[in-house]
């Protein structure tokens, strides 16, 4: 598997932690992210993940910013990217599951390490359920 990961300043912890915890779960990382906190624009290290992921040069992606919204709304003007903001490990769950979201964007200051790394575990080991979700999942993208 190979996940794509960006941050901005806000999320810079948080993906040190994500991209340690992948690798040691031979789990190959493009890492688009700053390693700085100093202040950047998110949308340089977003459009780069999505691109991954559209492109199919990584299966998944991982965004982090301050609120995770910013992040969410520029991964998701790209067609194939479906970005899902995540608060909790049932929400996670559930954008996997329901929506198939291939990018998770988590709000960094307003969830702890921990919580960030359970949902990251969750969102690799949650497959799509496919059925009543697919026909769903065929009508979000513009054409």
């Amino acid at each position: 598997m190979k996940i794509s990961v960006g941050n901005d300043h806000a999320g810079t912890d948080y993906k040190l932690a994500i991209v340690g915890l992948l690798r040691s779960q031979d789990i190959e990382v493009i890492n688009h992210g700053t390693d700085s906190t100093d202040s950047v624009d998110y949308p340089d290290f977003v459009h780069p993940v999505a691109d991954d992921v559209e492109n199919g040069r990584a299966d998944i992606g991982i965004i982090i910013c301050g609120s995770g919204n910013g992040a969410s709304m520029t991964a998701n003007k790209h067609q194939k990217v479906r970005a899902a903001l995540c608060w909790n490990k049932e929400i996670t769950e559930l954008a996997r599951a329901h929506n198939d979201a291939n990018i998770l964007s988590l709000p960094a200051r307003f969830i702890s390490l921990p919580q960030a790394l359970e949902m990251v575990k969750t969102f690799l080991n949650t497959s799509f359920e496919g059925g009543r979700h697919e026909r769903r999942i065929e009508k979000i993208a513009c054409s």
